[in-house]
């Protein structure tokens, strides 16, 4: 079995507060883009599961991978053959675009159908919200307000057809630990689940991405690339997670503009 695990992006991202679970309260807008990792599997008559990944390089052991974590949460209920999964990687890690997390979601998702485990989407998105605060994002794949640490969702009316997406990524690696290590706490100052209500081009004046100002100073040549997708005329530009990833979002006709980054950096036209 084939499937295919996307990419998103956040539109915003408030850093509210810190739980007394260790983890942070947030809020931001889930968005999917059209960027896939390609997963497939078939049985195999080994002895157990095993994970071959090509494309971007994955940091850490194959073991701690969501795709056999995945696997290994049904077995616990129910019962599976051992299976020879492959994986094309071809969202950065480390990027703030939910890669691990998505190709986690996608495999319940396609061990639900191929075995067919009859499992509801209430009961994957419980699945998924333990493997990791954004997996269960993934199981609904369409525009959400996200609370709590990610997971308790919200659909909302969305829709950004008809623009562009340039996203770059320079290569750099940014964990969640780091991420968080500088992050001050505060509560949001506009109500994500209004962002529709206003026009595109005054997001940049609304909301922002808390990580951004713990992010940018450690690595100056993010904040650049947002401000020179801003002089190429993106309508809105943020980074996305804890990064590293930047995007600006582009009105149609600038679709296929050349914006010269340095050619180590992957550079990648999405249309919305």
């Amino acid at each position: 079995m084939i499937g295919f695990a996307n990419a998103k992006i956040n539109l915003g991202l408030f850093i509210t507060e810190k739980r007394d679970d260790g983890f942070h309260n947030l809020e931001t807008i889930f968005y999917p883009i059209a960027l896939h990792d390609v997963i497939e599997f078939i049985p195999t008559k080994s002895q157990k599961s095993e994970l071959r990944a090509q494309g971007i390089q994955i940091p850490g052991q194959n073991t701690d991978n969501l795709i056999l974590k995945s696997y290994q949460l049904l077995s616990k209920e129910f019962d599976l053959p051992p299976l020879q999964i492959n994986l094309i990687k071809n969202i950065p890690t480390g990027a703030g675009l939910g890669g691990g997390s998505s190709d986690g979601a996608r495999m319940l998702q396609m061990l639900n159908d191929y075995f067919q485990l009859n499992i509801h989407s209430e009961k994957l998105m419980e699945y998924a919200s333990t493997l990791g605060s954004d997996c269960a994002f993934f199981i609904l794949n369409q525009p959400c307000f996200a609370s709590g640490r990610g997971e308790i969702l919200q659909p909302v009316s969305l829709d950004l057809s008809g623009y562009s997406l340039h996203l770059i990524h320079p290569g750099i690696h940014i964990s969640t630990k780091e991420a968080f290590a500088k992050i001050k706490p505060k509560p949001s100052n506009f109500d994500l689940k209004n962002l529709m209500l206003h026009d595109i081009s005054s997001w940049k004046d609304i909301i922002r991405n808390d990580f951004e100002e713990s992010v940018f100073p450690q690595y100056p040549e993010l904040s650049e690339i947002k401000q020179t997708l801003y002089r190429e005329g993106a309508v809105f530009a943020s980074m996305s997670g804890s990064g590293s990833a930047i995007f600006g979002i582009f009105p149609q006709e600038y679709q296929k503009r050349t914006i010269d980054f340095p050619s180590s950096y992957l550079s990648i036209h999405i249309q919305l």
